[in-house]
């Protein structure tokens, strides 16, 4: 068989794919199934020079962002390469074409010519899942699901459970698959040496595009941008590539380094695709596509973490707005704004949104859903999330989602995707436990419960082993679960979970369990568990049994031989014997039986790796134990009856061999460096010796040539051995006492040959075993054999690599060689980076093998059989045992900290050597129990003797020290245990304190119940909780009536200060006022009268101008206030449609149109302080019941000792009383222990003591009833005499006191038997009446005290249950109310987003309504300014018309032909801004004068005057000219700026319109929400309890069982609405009186309003007839009124005499000041001469220290060469002034030559600016300026 097509035969590009098929077909057809391929004809030509330098500069570009020198190189490279190829047009590769799947997939690989068949090995299923890796679930559609599994991908029909594959191809292993948006295509990023990316058309599978040079050694993420155009892929290391693609057409666009370390994430923005992001460890970046001017670029802003943790970052999704929210390892979500954090996210309380790492966030339908790895799924409220900002220095903000769904204990949710079946959507998720989830996350009534479609192990497998009988194997791992799996139907039979993970599995040989039932299973607490798996059909079907599985897996035994982890399990080839290893370096040793029993164990030097017995052809039976750190030990079997298992199961007695392997790696490779040196060598030699003899044979004479010195070779590499010993990783018996290795580490690449030596040494680290045989292994340096398998013929060897390849050696003479090796045959399998192969089984038959890996998978194969031949194949599950549903359970082992067998032998061995030391102990104390009854005894003989003869208490004593070392240890053992109880003593205290601040401190009142002393009658306070500080605090807050007094006083103060200040300051101008009248002189005295009759005139025609306009303004606001016709009163409209809305219409709050108005809307704040009110007022009703009960109990205290006063009162007088006369005593009142509950708390010492003593009681009474139980039924029915000896005794004892009495009374009576006189029996008579009149008396106050105190008991009793229904309504209140606060609570963040919205627009709008206000204020202004400079213009205009004589048309043109020239340039100058406003206004007839006239202006020259025209008329109309075009410039102004105005405006009142709109949808949307809010609270139930009386709903004369229609009243609102029918009615009829008298004053005002107007009209007439006689015409009174003096002329007079005084003053004051001028010039000129003569001397000395500092140094002075910085800056003043004076100059003589032309006009305008009330023309050139200020 030829070997398989490698990466290096696919195409490289579709254009080499193109190019090899000469015959180009339409369409495209391609089948992964190996069906032929016809492809579409590409053209052949390269690509083109541009494209290639832009992918030059691309790559250029992103070098930039990647640190590496080489990739530079390359690049440059490749540009030169690019510059060489001629320009060529682009190709484009077709939509319609396809790979050949058949030519890409990776195939086995076989050695060249070993005749190997390539199919040696077929796939057959898959039934693992890789669950731990991330995003390894794909739907892409309802049936189909997708993932990852060691070198291929499983897509899985979820109808038929059938699976597909597609295979790697590179046989490198696969990074990640994505999904295209649409569906229609998928991504694979494969991993392997330059790796390619696929992208797959989905269902066909067929191979669309193959991408290339994306990455160096694998791809870990890749997303779709949302149109579906782009891929963005990630690499791995070392490069961490970021690369967008052009996917479709091969191209790489982008490409940048995304991190120094691991990126687990890549996805494009939905809202934005030039916009990425990546995250990964510790790290997330946020990317744009920035175009620059070298080009586009990936530009990349790292995430600053700040104050928050740095965290890896799995999960995170892109917000609309841009913001970014990722989860973090602790379960909180980070929401970034930029490349910072904005705020992290927590639920309330500080708690975690998830308690562990936030796996995924994915945004649904506007909602943000959120996936952690403690098995929930979270739905969060995305507007809040989007909009939070810190409010504190935490940063943290609390949210709680809208819905949450917990999938299920043991969840760890990695992953989820979403699909939608029949139009509803599907999430199936990833569970990183082993399992696919199918899960509806609708969150409604009809939600299904998560659906677990498939589970697995989680993890990698640890152990394999297949059935020595049938299909079936057996796997576990540390996720817990041991499973069975049927290979030939593919598909799990059976499960079974225990508390530990599984650590290795075997399944027991046939000599074992001939049923093959029976596995052994080891864990990772040391525990080996004997599980039998058997079929249910093979047990009796019980009743009520509802198993539907086919299989079942039975806990058979239990048993802990280890105390780690279990690594290895092996049966002996006879079956009898079962080994066991452990990482505890320990190997039990079991004897196999119906129960294993234990034989014993051995230690061994370290960690057991595996454990392998002798085969059959051995004679005898070892055990070869391979141990991790290099040790290999063999030990024979062991006999269970040779052992001594008496006290330990350590087998010391068995021989051990032992083989510490040394390395020799270093020495192989040194001789074979050694050999190719010397074949170098040999070479060389053989090459001369060649060249001399064709030399000799050509006849050519060889000069003898000196020898040359031969080149130094490089040194040999030193011996190296390890420091630590390369582990071992599997090993097989070879022959008796040998065996072969397979190492990693540094002794990797060979299998080693050793041999077990017969020196023994003491100690096993010291030895230095050398392997004998070395076979070197191709391809295996960097990736050792893990697994190592043989066929059962041994024809085959199988073997596991580190990479998860299986490679498959055929054995010819079943002994291993170097040839035999040399050929083999490998398929990569398992995932390449994690994968190793953990096991490898063949079936019994060999015609399957079964491999486990790292990566969690396991693969079945078939063996050189087609899957045809396997379709009558079945799997037979084993039957089970007979009997075995009779028996119980097996108890299991569930704690991990329990005791192994040898613990518990070692226990049983202490508890027996404990047993014989308490026997001594007990024959001891016996001993000494004899020894003191002898002294006793000795004593006793001691007291009988005489006294002289007795011995003292000291002589006894042997040694006081006895007695004192007893005392002194008797005295520390007490204060021992003083302080060992120390702290017990303080943690009660504690405890008693804690307990009380709990449940006491906390407490106002306790429950004291008072008792009635007659009745039955009792009544208890109210238990209260002491109201909360901020119920208080609320309370002590001072009434608003203090603060508005508070802030009354404040201004008042102010006021005073104000006026103060005011008064001071008004004093302070009038002293300066007289100090300035004193200082005036008398010639002021004049002007000051003049100025004050002024004075007088101007405030009399001010008063009259006041009084005109304060008529004028009154009659205006006359006219105003006048309504028209039509007009409607607003508020009359407003009562009327209030009126229309709501009269006689009683809206309930259920109804649809019903409106909360603004003072009952409810908000939380408001609801909080209707309960706190209501709890306060709560308490306060019940604090004043519990007082008034509280002194009713001191009533009866006081009560009980009134009583018992009169008790002892009562006894004394019925002492001197007969016994038949005493009346019975009445009983005392007691307390009840209720009563008084503060006791409780009250204990002293003996009270614990009594506590103590009946505690024990209790408990001995406890142990008697239980020993006695037999006698229950006797004790039922006791005597009278046996039933209360104690009752009897309580009853005799009155009766004894009482005989005793009457026997003293006796005694007494016979003492005094003399009869006494008549006046001691009057007296003793009276005595007596007075003692029963006292005896009555008394007994009757008893019973006074006690009847009025029940009454007084009753009566609050009665007010108490009164009490008691108030505060039940009360109570349901408070429950209602608290419904309406959780209600409130939840709306309460909706709707303060509302009313902010609705408050934001309102101020919006306010702002805007002042902006336009202050708009039509400066329009106005404007307005008022046009008008007055178009009435000072017309007044120009007749003053100019008035001032000209009869021949003025000359003048005229003058005047309008340069008002004409003017407006034309201003036109051209203010054209463009008001083009509009000119259009539409219509020309004036001015304007068409001038027009008409253009023509002749051009006859005339204005500037010269005429001879015929007067020269004052001409000079004043060019003076009226200038004016006239001031005026222009200042209107023509002034109309822009209320143009602008108007502009600006019109914006703002659009603006102010959308803000309107924004404002009514607000207010709707908060109506909307406040009629939902009062929905939600009017779905709360509100219990209103009534009595019967108050059922006024009635149907048909009966109580309905429906009030689902009736309403609750209370009685006010129904007597207020009945009252209210009554008030309308005769509102009513008010009302319509009101209307009619309203009818009649409106006809009688009309009627008034026209004679009014006929009288008005009158009057006028008479009035214009009298001034028309008068004066001759109509004159305005008004006018004549305000201006009767010209005030101005009077003023500007005042003003001269001012002026020529105040100069006179200045003229004497600057003569006064030249004279002192002149004095002090002569005293500056004399000291002037002074200092020139001082400035002589200094210059000559100055002359003769330059002299010196020339001499000192000729550098000195450089710094004064060349001109001087000083002079450069003048001179350069100098020049900029001169160049100013020359444009002055020349701006001067143009304006000359401009005003001398005759036909010129202006070019510039004038404002005009008003200074002292005179009109000067603004400069409008710097020579203007210049003139104007020599003016």
């Amino acid at each position: 068989m030829e070997a398989a097509p490698g990466k290096d035969d696919v195409p490289s590009s579709p254009r080499e794919k193109e190019g090899d098929d000469k015959k180009p077909a339409e369409g495209a057809q391609a089948d992964h199934s190996g069906v032929q391929e016809s492809k579409t004809s590409l053209p052949k030509e390269s690509p083109t020079a541009e494209e290639e330098d832009e992918e030059v500069e691309q790559v250029k570009s992103d070098a930039e962002s990647t640190e590496g020198d080489l990739e530079e190189q390359d690049n440059s490279e490749v540009h030169l390469e690019a510059q060489k190829r001629p320009e060529k047009v682009e190709d484009k590769i077709s939509d319609t074409f396809f790979y050949n799947y058949e030519d890409i997939y990776s195939r086995p690989l076989v050695t060249e010519d070993s005749g190997i068949p390539i199919n040696l090995l077929t796939f057959k299923h898959s039934f693992g899942y890789d669950c731990t890796r991330s995003a390894n679930l794909l739907v892409m559609d309802s049936q189909t699901l997708m993932y990852i599994a060691g070198n291929q991908v499983v897509l899985l029909d979820l109808k038929t459970n059938s699976q597909s594959y597609l295979r790697s191809s590179s046989g490198g292993g696969i990074g990640f698959i994505m999904a295209h948006p649409t569906k229609q295509y998928f991504a694979v990023g494969e991993k392997g040496k330059k790796p390619d990316l696929i992208i797959y058309d989905y269902p066909s599978l067929r191979p669309y595009r193959i991408l290339r040079g994306g990455t160096e050694e694998a791809y870990v993420a890749g997303d779709f941008n949302s149109a579906g155009t782009l891929l963005a892929s990630v690499g791995g290391s070392p490069d961490y590539m970021l690369t967008i693609w052009d996917w479709k057409q091969e191209k790489i666009v982008l490409r940048s380094k995304a991190f120094s370390q691991d990126v687990y994430k890549v996805t494009f923005s939905a809202d934005n695709e030039e916009q990425l992001a990546t995250s990964g460890a510790g790290h997330i970046r946020f990317w744009k596509m920035a175009l620059t001017f070298t080009g586009l670029k990936l530009q990349g802003a790292l995430g600053r973490f700040g104050k928050t943790a740095v965290t890896d970052i799995i999960g995170y999704v892109e917000l609309p707005d841009g913001k970014v929210i990722s989860g973090t390892e602790w379960g909180n979500f980070l929401l970034w704004e930029g490349d910072l954090i904005k705020v992290e996210l927590c639920r309330a309380g500080h708690k975690p949104c998830h308690n562990g790492t936030v796996s995924q966030l994915v945004l649904d339908e506007g909602e943000l859903v959120t996936v952690g790895k403690d098995g929930f799924i979270r739905v969060w409220n995305l507007e809040t999330i989007d909009a939070a900002d810190s409010v504190d220095d935490t940063g943290l903000v609390e949210v709680e989602p809208m819905n949450e769904l917990h999938v299920g204990r043991n969840v760890s949710l990695s992953f989820m995707s979403k699909v939608h079946d029949c139009g509803q959507p599907v999430w199936y998720a990833q569970d990183t436990n082993g399992a696919i989830w199918k899960l509806d996350l609708t969150f409604s009534n009809m939600t299904r419960d998560p659906e677990c479609l498939y589970t697995f192990h989680s993890g990698r497998i640890e152990g394999m082993s297949v059935s020595p009988v049938t299909y079936l194997m057996a796997t576990t791992a540390l996720d817990r679960s041991v499973r069975i799996y049927d290979f030939i139907s593919n598909s799990q039979v059976s499960e079974i979970k225990f508390k530990q993970g599984g650590t290795a599995l075997t399944w027991a040989p046939r000599v074992v369990n001939p049923e093959g039932g029976l596995i052994a299973v080891g864990f990772e607490d040391g525990v080996v568990r004997i599980i039998e798996v058997y079929d249910l059909k093979g047990l009796p079907v019980l009743a009520g049994q509802t198993d539907t599985e086919n299989a079942k897996i039975n806990l058979k035994q239990a048993f802990k031989p280890h105390t780690t982890a279990v690594t290895a399990l092996a049966y002996e080839r006879n079956g009898e014997v079962l080994a066991t290893g452990s990482k505890d370096k320990t190997v039990f040793f079991f004897a196999v039986e119906d129960e294993y029993e234990p034989i014993g164990f051995i230690y061994v030097p370290g960690p057991v790796q595996a454990l392998q017995w002798s085969p059959p052809s051995h004679m005898k039976s070892t055990l070869l134990i391979l141990c991790e750190n290099g040790f290999a030990l063999q030990v024979p079997a062991p006999l269970p009856e040779e052992q001594d298992r008496a006290s330990t199961y350590q087998l010391n007695n068995l021989p051990m061999q032992y083989f510490h392997f040394y390395s020799i790696k270093s020495r192989i490779q040194l001789e074979e460096e050694i050999a190719l040196r010397e074949k170098k060598r040999e070479e060389l030699k053989k090459a001369k010796l060649e060249w001399i003899k064709q030399h000799q044979e050509m006849g050519k004479e060889i000069e003898e040539e000196e020898p040359e010195e031969e080149p130094e070779e490089e040194p040999l590499p030193p011996l190296y051995i390890p420091e630590e010993p390369s582990p071992i990783l599997c090993g097989f018996y070879s022959a008796p006492g040998r065996f072969w290795l397979s190492l990693g580490g540094y002794d990797s690449g060979f299998l080693y040959h050793c041999e077990f030596s017969h020196d023994h040494q003491d100690d096993p680290e010291n030895r230095k075993d050398e392997p004998f045989e070395v076979i070197p292994i191709g391809d295996t340096n960097n990736n050792p054999i893990h697994q190592i398998s043989f066929c059962t013929s041994r024809l085959l060897m199988f073997c596991g690599m580190q990479n998860g390849a299986l490679r498959a050696y055929p054995l010819q003479d079943q002994d291993l060689s170097v040839n035999t090796l040399k050929e083999y045959w490998c398929f990569n399998v398992h995932d390449n980076d994690y994968g190793q192969i953990k096991g490898i089984c063949s079936s019994y038959d060999e015609r399957f093998l079964i491999t486990c890996g790292g990566d969690g998978n396991i693969f079945t194969f078939n063996i050189l059989s087609p899957e045809d031949v396997h379709r009558e194949l079945k799997a037979k599950i084993p039957s089970p045992r007979s009997g075995l549903e009779k028996e119980k359970a097996t108890e299991d082992i569930e704690d991990p900290s329990a005791y192994n067998i040898e613990e518990v032998k070692q226990k049983k061995e202490y508890e027996r050597i404990m047993k014989e030391a308490e026997e001594k102990k007990k024959n001891k104390r016996e001993e000494l129990i004899v020894l003191r009854h002898e002294f006793l005894s000795l004593l006793q003989k001691n007291q009988e003797l005489p006294k002289h003869m007795q011995l003292h208490k000291e002589q006894y004593e042997m040694d006081h020290r006895i007695f004192e070392e007893l005392d002194r240890q008797a005295a520390q053992r007490i204060l021992l245990v003083r302080k060992e109880l120390a702290w017990e003593h303080e943690k009660h205290l504690i405890g008693l304190q804690k307990l009380q601040n709990q449940f006491q401190d906390s407490l106002e009142f306790d429950t004291v119940v008072v008792r009635a002393i007659q009745s039955n009658h009792q009544i208890s306070t109210y238990r209260l909780l002491a109201m909360s500080e901020k119920c208080y605090q609320d309370k002590e807050h001072p009434s608003w009536k203090r603060t508005v007094l508070k802030w009354a006083c404040k201004p008042a103060g102010k006021r005073e200060i104000i006026t103060e200040t005011r008064h001071d300051r008004i004093f302070e101008g009038e002293n300066e006022k007289l100090k300035m009248s004193e200082v005036r002189k008398p010639t002021t005295h004049y002007i000051e009268s003049k100025h004050e009759q002024i004075r007088r005139i101007v405030e009399k025609s001010d008063e009259m101008e006041v009084k005109i306009m304060k008529r004028k303004a009154e009659w205006d606001e006359l006219y105003k206030s006048k309504p028209s016709d039509d007009y409607e009163n607003p508020k009359d409209a407003e009562d009327i449609k209030e009126a229309q809305e709501d009269m006689g219409c009683y809206k309930l709050k259920t109804a649809p149109n019903y409106r909360v108005p603004e003072h009952k809307q409810m908000n939380t704040e408001k609801k909080v302080m209707q309960l706190t009110s209501l709890e306060m007022l709560i308490h306060k009703r019940k604090a004043n019941m519990n007082k008034e009960i509280m002194s009713l109990r001191d009533l009866k205290i006081s009560i009980i000792d009134e009583i018992k006063r009169l008790m002892q009162e009562l006894k004394s007088i019925q002492t001197s009383l007969d016994l038949s006369e005493c009346l019975p005593l009445p009983p005392i009142p007691q307390l009840h222990p209720d009563e008084v509950p503060e006791k409780k708390f009250e204990y002293d010492s003996d009270t614990l003591l009594k506590f103590k003593e009946e505690q024990e009681a209790k408990a001995n009474l406890q142990e008697q009833l239980e020993s006695r139980a037999f006698r229950h039924v006797i004790l039922q029915a006791p005597s009278i005499k046996e039933t209360g000896p104690m009752a009897q005794a309580a009853g005799a004892h009155p009766m004894r006191i009482a005989s005793s009495v009457v026997t003293e009374q006796r005694e007494v009576f016979e003492i005094e038997k003399a009869e006494p006189a008549e006046m001691e029996l009057e007296i003793l008579k009276r005595e007596k009446i007075k003692n029963l009149y006292l005896q009555e008396t008394l007994i009757k106050k008893m019973n006074a005290l006690v009847i009025n105190f029940d009454a007084e008991l009753c009566f609050l009793r009665h007010k108490k249950l009164k009490l008691d229904v108030q505060m039940k309504s009360a109570d349901l209140r408070c429950i209602t109310w608290y419904e309406e606060l959780f209600i409130l609570k939840n709306l309460e963040n909706l709707e303060n987003l509302l009313q902010g919205r609705v408050n934001t627009l309102i101020s919006e709008q306010e702002a805007m309504q002042s902006k336009l206000n202050s708009y039509l204020a400066q329009m106005e202004d404007r307005k008022c300014e046009i008008a007055k400079l178009q009435e000072c213009e017309k007044a120009l205009y007749d003053n100019f018309q008035a001032s000209l004589g009869e021949n003025n048309e000359f003048l005229t043109k003058v005047l309008k032909k340069k008002i004409k020239c003017m407006e034309k340039k201003e036109g051209r100058e203010t054209g463009e801004e008001d083009e509009n406003e000119e259009n539409d206004e219509e020309p004036t007839s001015e304007e068409s004068d001038e027009e008409n006239s253009g023509s002749e202006d051009e006859v005339f020259d204005d500037s010269v005057c005429p001879k015929k025209c007067i020269e004052a008329f001409f000079q004043n109309t060019i003076q009226i000219q200038q004016k006239w075009l001031d005026i222009e410039k200042a209107l023509t102004e002034e109309k822009k700026v209320a143009a602008n105005l108007r502009k600006k405006y019109n914006a703002l009142a659009k603006k102010a319109k959308v803000v309107e709109t924004s404002l009514d949808t607000a207010d709707r949307e908060l109506e909307t929400f406040q009629q939902g809010k009062q929905q939600r609270l009017n779905e709360l139930y509100v219990v209103v309890p009534l009595k019967l009386h108050q059922v006024e709903y009635l149907v048909n004369g009966e109580m309905p069982s429906d009030f689902s229609q009736a309403l609750v009243f209370t009685n006010q609102s129904l007597e207020y609405l009945q009252k209210r029918i009554v008030d309308l009615h005769n509102e009513k009829i008010m009302r319509r009186e009101i209307y009619k008298k309203a009818q009649e004053e409106h006809k009688q005002l009309i009627q008034d309003k026209k004679e009014m107007e006929i009288q008005i009209r009158r009057l006028e007439e008479k009035c214009s007839h009298l001034m028309m006689e008068k004066f001759g015409k109509l004159v305005d009174f008004e006018a004549v009124q305000a201006h009767s003096v010209n005030i101005r002329a009077e003023q500007l007079k005042v003003q001269i005499m001012e002026k020529e005084y105040v100069c006179s003053q200045e003229l004497k004051e600057w003569e006064r000041r030249i004279s002192d001028l002149q004095q002090q010039l002569m005293k500056l000129t004399k000291e002037n001469t002074s200092k020139l003569q001082q400035l002589n001397w200094f210059c000559l000395e100055n002359q003769q220290l330059e002299t010196k500092l020339d001499l000192l140094k000729d550098q000195l002075g450089l710094e004064f060469q060349g001109t001087r910085t000083t002079d450069i800056k003048e001179k350069a003043r100098l020049e900029s002034q001169l160049k100013h004076r020359a444009c002055d100059t020349a701006l001067l003589r143009e304006e000359i030559k401009l005003l001398s032309r005759k036909d010129g006009c202006l070019k510039e305008l004038t404002l005009l600016s008003r200074k002292d009330g005179c009109l000067f023309p603004q400069a409008s050139s710097p020579g203007d300026s210049f003139l104007q200020q020599e003016w």
